[in-house]
């Protein structure tokens, strides 16, 4: 059939990156005598036919010429390509429901991935046939797709468990396992047959520790009411029968020259014309893909299937960091991390036994624990003097090490160790900044120490002056050191912030101008002379900038007879946001625009009924609803409490990342906040840290948990109502 390619139109198809026209030619070097030639060829195929996972319709052309070669004898690498069906088929199956009609290459609707899996379903038998091929290669690579394309509850069952037993091999038999509770999650009807056999494998004590290990894992991901109190306990000791000795050779030596790297490193150098947080976000990348155990990926299913059972996660994770085997260790940082960022809780012991990864004689696994830390805000408090001792076990220009891995296990360590406001951090955070080495990741960390303000202060601003304002890609950004000084709230930057404010000016840099006016208004009137290039600023063409400029001068020198007349002009922006905020701050001498105000609000919850009732999106809307019921309670207080409590309440319903903001204001509210203690008490209740933010989710799901906390108590006149430590 590889000769019928050319009747197929290919030009009129397309993939990842246009024109399918490519498509013959990496096809036909799919059954090439050359291995180099087949390799490229399925690289290209991965990366533009089915690029990440995306369905195109050269895709769908392609597939009756993958089958014909799988089903050919004579075609080299046949287990790749039927693994390569099975890929096409697994991301059409997982994304018929939710992406049923998508917009289509041409502009016009598409069904083509129900199609697809469609497509897929009616070539079952050929997966039926591959299961039992000669070729080890092609059996296992089709053994995922008796679970993926048969509708036949019974067949797909009874081939599975044949496939068992005519296997062998651990990495086989281990795959049917996983496919079977895949069938089970797929098809209702094959629940109860998966539960028994899965059951019968757990149990079996004359079954490899391994099999039974995930038979009890997937029996947990499609039948949860399997899990008792002793589904942990005997996972634990299955993991510990399989785990390997370790290797004297290996993993970590405490007589090892702490200068010198860890076998793990392998980095290449980087590129000296390429930032050194792009490199770094790549190396980050390529990192966290990495699989150090090959019991990681079942754990790591065991893990999400357990979910909110946190005390049984815990002790799974303690066997886990305490394993003897280096990789088992390394990789449970990062479940232990997923755990302590996701469900509330006192996780202390967990940090703690983090912790104990951070040995000098180990950076490689020292770097990720360090990493972990950064992400943990203040529940990261109980490994201080964990993170502190590793910092300075080594000098502090181990921040400029030539071991890369050395280097970066020390910088993340000095990061989470200023996160906590530790003055440890200084002074190697001194050298960052002196050396020029990795500076764009001790300004991220600087921020948290303004009780080192003098040491810090004269450096960063030294930056700032010699920042290339023209540079595409500068490795420091004046952005970024603004923020930093802000943090610092030296006085002393700001001569440095209004030239930076007066460069970013000359060269319409809007990303820039704003972030110099919010880091001068976090002065107050300690920027006074920072006003005459702001004022100016209040009469620009852009909004935005107005608003920036407006309240940063409310900020310097709080004259309402100023800022008041402005307002007006600025609540006409379509996205107010900033000027509602500045509106509320004002309070009651902003008493004027009150009626535009009332407007803002009854607008804005007439658009979110109808986005509602469309089912449209409505994060934009409640961003707006927020800050203008905010301003309303701000400016005419007592007498907009039944607006405002409703209001604040649909803007936190609508969307999780406006609750801190919601909170402050409700506290500012007092008593009449009391209509939203039945809200405060469900967001109390839930066991998941709110995950719609990024770097900072811990810290945010923190801060609204106290605040909850804080409202709760004040409303009810009740103590702080939690039982568990409050970190």
């Amino acid at each position: 059939m590889i000769n019928d390619l050319d009747k197929t139109d290919w030009a009129s198809l397309g993939h990842a990156y246009g024109s399918a026209d490519d498509v013959p030619g990496w096809l036909r070097g799919m059954v090439s005598p050359d291995p180099a030639i087949r390799q490229k060829a399925f690289s290209s195929f991965y990366g533009a036919v089915l690029h990440q996972g995306s369905v195109y319709s050269s895709t769908v052309a392609s597939v009756p010429f993958l089958f014909a070669m799988a089903d050919d004898s004579a075609t080299p690498d046949r287990g790749k390509v039927v693994a390569l069906l099975l890929s096409i088929g697994r991301e059409a199956v997982d994304a018929e429901e939710i992406y049923a009609v998508v917009c289509g290459e041409d502009g016009e609707e598409s069904t083509i991935y129900p199609d697809t899996a469609r497509l897929m379903r009616e070539h079952a038998d050929a997966f039926i046939a591959y299961a039992r091929d000669p070729d080890p290669r092609v059996r296992r690579a089709s053994i995922e797709g008796l679970g993926l394309f048969l509708d036949d509850t019974e067949r797909a069952v009874e081939l599975l468990q044949d496939r068992f037993a005519e296997e062998d091999g651990i990495a086989e038999r281990l795959l049917v396992v996983r496919t079977m509770a895949g069938l089970a999650l797929r098809l209702p009807a094959a629940a109860v047959p998966a539960r028994a056999w899965l059951d019968t494998l757990a149990d079996d004590l004359a079954t490899d520790p391994d099999i039974r290990l995930a038979a009890l894992v997937h029996r947990a991901r499609c039948a949860p009411d399997s899990t008792d109190d002793q589904t942990v306990p005997t996972a634990i000791e299955l993991l510990r029968q399989v785990t390997p000795a370790p290797r004297p050779d290996k993993g970590e030596h405490k007589d090892r020259d702490p200068s010198r790297p860890c076998a793990c490193e392998a980095e290449p150098d980087p590129d000296p014309n390429v930032p050194g947080y792009v490199t770094a976000a790549f190396a980050d990348l390529e990192r966290h893909g990495r699989v150090h155990a090959a019991t990681t990926p079942l754990l790591t299913a065991f893990h999400t299937a357990l979910d909110t059972r946190a005390r049984d996660r815990t002790a799974l994770l303690t066997a886990q960091l305490r394993s003897p085997d280096p990789g088992t260790r390394y990789d449970a940082i990062a479940m232990a991390r997923s755990l302590i960022t996701s469900l509330r809780g006192d996780h202390t012991a967990l940090v703690r036994l983090i912790g104990d990864r951070l040995l000098p004689a180990d950076p490689y696994t020292a770097a990720a624990a360090a990493e972990a830390f950064g992400s943990l805000h203040t529940l990261a408090e109980p490994a201080r003097e964990a993170l502190a001792a590793y910092v300075t076990a080594h000098r502090p220009d181990a921040w400029a090490s030539p071991h890369r891995t050395v280097r970066r296990a020390h910088q993340m360590a000095v990061v989470a160790l200023a996160g906590l406001g530790d003055e440890r951090a200084l002074p190697s955070l001194l050298v960052a900044l002196d050396t020029d080495t990795d500076v764009w990741r001790a300004l991220g960390a600087v921020g948290h120490l303004p009780q080192c303000a003098t040491q810090l202060t004269p450096r960063l601003i030294k930056r700032l002056a010699d920042v290339d304002h023209c540079g595409d890609w500068p490795d420091v950004s004046p952005v970024t050191l603004a923020s930093a000084l802000a943090k610092l709230a030296d006085p002393a930057a700001v001569p440095a912030l209004t030239n930076a404010l007066q460069a970013a000016l000359q060269r319409e840099q809007m990303h820039a101008i704003e972030p110099a006016l919010k880091a001068l208004a976090s002065f107050g009137p300690r920027a006074a002379s920072a006003l005459t290039v702001i004022r100016p600023l209040t009469d620009a063409g852009d909004v935005s900038l107005r608003t920036a400029a407006a309240s940063a001068v409310w900020e310097i020198e709080r004259r309402p007879g100023t800022i008041v007349p402005l307002l007006e002009d600025l609540l006409d922006a379509p996205r107010k946001f900033e000027a509602l905020n500045l509106a509320g701050r004002i309070g009651p001498d902003a008493a004027a625009v009150l009626p535009r105000l009332r407007q803002i609000l009854n607008q804005q919850l007439e658009q979110n009924a109808r986005n509602e009732l469309n089912g449209a999106a409505v994060l934009n809307d409640s961003w707006t609803l927020l800050h203008a019921a905010s301003a309303l309670w701000d400016i005419a207080g007592t007498s907009e409490a039944g607006t405002v409590v409703p209001a604040l309440l649909n803007a936190w319903k609508d969307n999780n990342s406006t609750a801190r903001d919601v909170l402050a204001c409700l506290n500012r509210m007092g008593p009449a906040a009391h209509p939203a203690l039945p809200q405060i008490q469900i967001a109390l209740a839930q066991p998941h840290r709110d995950h719609q933010r990024w770097s900072d989710a811990v810290a945010f799901d923190l801060e609204v948990e106290h605040a909850c906390r804080d409202l709760l108590a004040r409303l009810t006149g009740l103590a702080d109502p939690a039982p568990a430590k409050r970190q």
